[in-house]
């Protein structure tokens, strides 16, 4: 595994300020990087870290994982409890509406390249 950059992700650059507010983010050579470049994306995307690269003593990129994916439902998921009846009423009504308008048929599409 990656020995040498554990003790860096533990103490960071010595340059660095550290801070309680900020999680810390690991600092890995792009040598070691490259090395282990699987271990390095599999503790981005499952632990989701932020992984500093470093060449020549110098911060060159960072691997910053991505936000997980939601839908509509988890995103509007607590919706319905800020708001007072008639407003999700509303709110429903115009939903239901506006799926209704937009089920047609393919052959009805208009092509939006057509001169």
């Amino acid at each position: 595994m990656i020995a040498r950059s554990d003790m860096e992700w533990q103490n960071g650059l010595s340059n660095q300020i550290q801070s309680d507010s900020m999680p810390k983010m690991k600092i890995l050579s792009v040598t070691d990087v490259a090395r282990h470049f699987r271990e390095v994306i599999d503790s981005v995307e499952h632990k989701q870290e932020e992984i500093v690269l470093v060449r020549n003593r110098k911060q060159v990129a960072r691997l910053i994982p991505e936000v997980p994916c939601q839908n509509a439902l988890e995103v509007f998921g607590d919706l319905y409890r800020t708001l007072d009846e008639k407003t999700a009423e509303a709110l429903s009504s115009a939903i239901s509406t506006n799926r209704k308008k937009r089920r047609g048929r393919v052959s009805e599409l208009r092509n939006p390249w057509a001169g």
